[in-house]
């Protein structure tokens, strides 16, 4: 998810919501661990299945990131 591209439905959520900014940190630390995965040269078994999850665990978070700030612009 781009954070740095300007967004005030994203920036108010942030700002307001705990369970917004709970996701974005959650987003955020999947793809710093799928980053150090992607880097390996040879993963074991467990550190493929692990990136596999994450990378559903991800887009399902960013979904729900998505889904609020829907609602909230909706709501304005």
């Amino acid at each position: 998810m781009d954070m740095s591209a300007a967004d005030p439905v994203r920036d108010e959520l942030l700002k307001n919501n705990q369970e917004f900014r709970e996701l974005v940190h959650q987003h955020e630390e999947h793809e710093k661990r799928l980053s150090e995965l992607q880097h390996l040269s040879f993963p074991s078994d467990e550190e493929q299945l692990e990136e596999t999850a994450l990378k559903r665990q991800k887009l399902a978070i960013k979904d729900e990131i998505y889904a609020m700030m829907h609602h909230a612009q909706a709501g304005h």
